[in-house]
């Protein structure tokens, strides 16, 4: 029996990686930032919170048995890969790639040269979440879906799941059926209660939030629960928050 934990993290304990194109901070151990005591909470293994400039990204590059989820907060990234698929991400836009046996994918911040529009000069700015398949070689695929709607309605949105509670749901699917993404956007005021599950992971891309018994939440900031729940999140400005709720992990 697990014992309650409520663990915050803040935005400046996390790993950094800062280039010319790219900002990045990882909440979870990634590339060359390695930590045995930081490799993942759940079936959560990569929280990378991402701004690419105008022009540039990620060059074709491989994955394999992974679910990657990924959430734009302010522009847009395009992305192409080995399988076809091709895309443009937007805030809104829920996107999930299964690498599965095998894939290559780019992501880059061009998306005028797509449509032969004139360049832009906005950085992208998203959150790049990787999660663990129920098993391993399943045929790779993609999957895009427009969740701004759900959002508007306000409270908890699952945008990514594989939860067999969610079938039927406006969310798009992963191969995880212990896992599910939940977003909500806040006006200051508003709140939302966490759902109670062995582990949650709670990210902060935007604004400022409290937490109930656990105080104020900055943008960055993190929360991993472990066999507990039913907190209230609460906006203090315009706040998004990004919430796994997950029933398994990974075996040590």
């Amino acid at each position: 029996m697990s014992t309650p934990t409520v663990d915050v993290r803040r935005a400046e304990e996390r790993f950094a990686t800062k280039i010319d194109w790219l900002d990045s901070k990882h909440s979870f151990s990634f590339g060359h930032h390695q930590d045995h005591r930081n490799v993942h909470h759940g079936v959560l293994l990569v929280n990378n919170d991402d701004i690419v400039t105008p022009g540039a990204g990620f060059e074709t590059h491989p994955h394999r048995d992974m679910e990657i989820v990924t959430w734009v907060l302010r522009g847009s990234l395009v992305h192409q890969d080995s399988e076809g698929h091709s895309g443009v991400i937007y805030p809104g836009l829920a996107q999930r790639m299964s690498a599965g046996t095998g894939i290559l994918h780019s992501e880059k911040n061009d998306s005028w040269r797509l449509n032969g529009g004139e360049d832009h000069q906005e950085p992208v700015h998203f959150v790049q979440m990787w999660v663990v398949p129920d098993e391993p070689g399943i045929a790779p695929g993609y999957e895009q879906l427009e969740i701004d709607d759900e959002l508007l309605r306000g409270g908890l949105v699952p945008v990514a799941s594989g939860m067999p509670r969610h079938d039927g749901r406006s969310a798009i699917r992963i191969k995880n059926k212990y896992a599910a993404l939940h977003v909500a956007r806040l006006k200051p005021g508003e709140s939302v209660e966490l759902p109670e599950a062995p582990f949650l992971h709670l990210f902060v891309p935007q604004g400022n939030v409290t937490l109930e018994g656990a105080g104020p939440l900055a943008q960055g900031d993190a929360v991993r629960f472990t066999a507990t729940g039913g907190q209230r999140v609460t906006a203090t400005d315009p706040a998004e928050i990004l919430l796994w709720e997950m029933h398994a992990t990974i075996a040590a």
